[in-house]
């Protein structure tokens, strides 16, 4: 008899249980993005996902704690993007990036508007779990807006920043509700101004 490699206790059933928990965690990134929190029940991720549910709460306690791990998910995802765009760029340049970074994602089959933004239209209660994580993330894309700003020379950042957010939630919803193809040209061309007219004089 040839010799046999020591399984290592544990590893294949970690891995499966990860391969069930990304399977949820698609099932429910795409009813609750497409259909809304309350609009999607537990027992149809269940459904959608084609597990048990006993093998769902194995892994979520709660349908709310799904929802933290879906937007966790889309905020890892959008910072990995946004860090990107900004990284080895002039302020000018990581703003442009950020636009088509918005415009493609408003022209994607199935776009719905900002994950976020809508999950706050529906909680209210801001020490809910769901809503410490919206905060959290966009207190993150505040913060990076904050600090394009400074790099740009604004004499006001944080006033600066604030007002690139506001375009950065009304492109999201213009990608939403009306043309999405030109969404990235006028959020280029909004940016632009923001940051030239926020520039400290010499």
């Amino acid at each position: 008899m040839g010799e046999t490699t020591p399984m290592t206790p544990g590893v294949t059933g970690s891995r499966r249980g990860d391969a069930t928990r990304a399977r949820i965690l698609d099932a429910a990134t795409e009813l609750i993005y497409a259909n809304s929190i309350r609009g999607t029940s537990a027992d149809r991720i269940i459904e959608q996902a084609g597990i048990t549910k006993v093998t769902f709460y194995r892994h979520f306690k709660t349908k709310t704690d799904l929802v933290v791990a879906y937007l966790e998910r889309q905020a890892a995802g959008e910072r990995e993007a946004l860090t990107t765009a900004r990284s080895q760029s002039d302020p000018a340049h990581a703003l442009e990036n950020i636009a088509e970074i918005i415009g493609s994602a408003s022209c994607m089959p199935g776009f719905r508007g900002c994950p976020f933004i809508n999950a706050a239209a529906e909680i209210a209660d801001p020490d809910d779990p769901v809503r410490v994580v919206v905060d959290a993330h966009r207190t993150w894309t505040l913060e990076l807006f904050t600090a394009i700003a400074t790099d740009a020379g604004a004499s006001d950042p944080d006033t600066i920043a604030g007002q690139l957010m506001m375009l950065r939630d009304g492109a999201m919803v213009n990608g939403y509700l009306s043309d999405p193809e030109e969404i990235a040209g006028r959020l280029r061309v909004a940016y632009a101004a923001v940051i030239g007219a926020a520039r400290t004089p010499n």
